[in-house]
């Protein structure tokens, strides 16, 4: 009979694999941020930056001491983490580089069989790629608006369009770093440097082949390692580097000495069947509660990405509403998730208006059930504080807040 996790063990075991049981305040240096990011196994990168670009607000959310320089030194200096995809954009531990290697393979063949992807690239995409290659060996390391000056759309017009009108030297770009041959040597504001990717990956992590076998095997230990306890479509979903019925057959192969088999109870308090890490019972019994603080956590905090998985472990029904329209919105652009102890209360819809110098809380809303005690209020405003530091503003205000340095 497969042992049961309770709903409190199995959320203190999954916040303290993502680093959410540590204390925010404890001491953290440069030198710590890559053992937190191979901890958590990725940042995501996102643009937005509503408050703080979502890369630097996860880590700030672990680390009050961290600074976003820190991430561009271990990028850009110490090549200990490399940018590629998982699910989306993100920072990456770069001895996990190997493994990328054979999902460049699968994401080659995925991007080439999209319409979306070969109309951007062009009918001689494969020229295309071979002058920007032969570009970079001569000339070194180029952003895509050193390629794309006086260049046409792939529809032939010159007009400015979003993201998704690439023309074909970006697409080109674009292709050549999610395939593996080109990496992201650097950024100059948000924009990426691109350069042959065995200049920028050290070679100790480049050369290593990794076959089809053990790239699977390695998709699955590492996401359950991280995960705790989770279902085969889980494991797969984790790094989005191999498919549900690879994951399936993995977890059909695995013995009592590397995966046990649980049931975890919802929040609803309803059972569901899980593969688990051979230590997870002795991890749960060891987890520590997480600080009774409040945390305000970035939409795409690696902890909240599988929005099924955190409904069912946390009873939190959250979605981004950046790409609805605003009239269809059911709580704002950019709305972040509150985080106290081992539950999430809540949600913030906070803005920095950094010409004022003020961090504007638009309006908070709390779970059902909850109210706005002084206890509760209280540890929003110091939450508020931390993010006023951190950003250097001046102050906090708006739905019933002010507070200041």
């Amino acid at each position: 009979m497969a042992d049961i996790i309770p709903n409190r063990d199995a959320r203190r075991l999954f916040l303290n694999l993502h680093a959410l049981s540590d204390s925010p305040g404890r001491p953290f240096r440069r030198k710590d941020l890559p053992a937190l990011i191979h901890r958590i196994g990725f940042v995501q990168v996102d643009s937005i930056r509503t408050v703080e670009r979502a890369h630097h607000h996860i880590l700030f959310s672990r680390a009050t001491a961290y600074k976003p320089e820190w991430l561009h030194h271990h990028i850009e200096r110490e090549r200990t983490l490399f940018e590629n995809w998982t699910h989306d954009a993100s920072v990456i531990p770069v001895e996990f580089y190997r493994y990328w290697k054979p999902k460049f393979s699968r994401t080659r063949a995925r991007l080439m069989s999209r319409d979306w992807w070969r109309e951007r690239l062009g009918e001689d995409y494969e020229e295309t790629c071979a002058r920007i290659r032969a570009h970079i060996i001569e000339n070194g390391p180029v952003r895509s608006r050193d390629l794309t000056v006086g260049e046409s759309h792939h529809d032939g017009s010159d007009e400015n369009k979003a993201w998704w009108g690439w023309k074909p030297s970006k697409s080109a770009l674009e292709h050549l770093w999610r395939t593996g041959e080109l990496a992201v040597s650097a950024r100059e504001g948000f924009q990426k440097v691109y350069d042959i990717a065995s200049n920028v990956v050290p070679a100790e992590h480049f050369d290593p082949v990794v076959h089809d076998a053990e790239f699977i095997d390695w998709a699955c230990r590492s996401a359950l390692e991280r995960l705790g306890f989770a279902t085969p479509g889980e494991l797969a979903a984790y790094w989005d580097a191999i498919s549900p019925a690879e994951a399936k057959s993995w977890a059909e192969q695995q013995t009592a000495e590397t995966a046990i088999s649980v049931e975890v109870e919802n929040a609803d308090g309803s059972l569901r069947q899980h593969l688990a890490r051979p230590d997870a019972l002795d991890l749960m019994a060891g987890a520590p509660t997480p600080p009774g603080r409040i945390r305000f956590l970035s939409p795409f905090d690696p902890a909240l990405r599988d929005r099924k998985r955190l409904q069912r472990l946390f009873g939190y029904d959250y979605r981004i509403e950046v790409f609805v329209p605003e009239a269809q919105r059911e709580y704002g652009y950019y709305v972040f998730p509150m985080l106290e102890g081992d539950k999430l209360v809540g949600r913030i819809d906070m803005k920095a208006d950094r010409s004022a110098g003020v961090l504007r809380v638009q309006k908070h809303w709390l779970e059902p059930r909850l109210s706005l005690t002084a206890q509760r209020k209280a540890r929003m405003e110091a939450e508020l504080v931390r993010w006023v530091k951190y950003l250097g503003l001046e102050r906090a205000e708006g739905d019933g807040f002010d507070v200041a340095l």
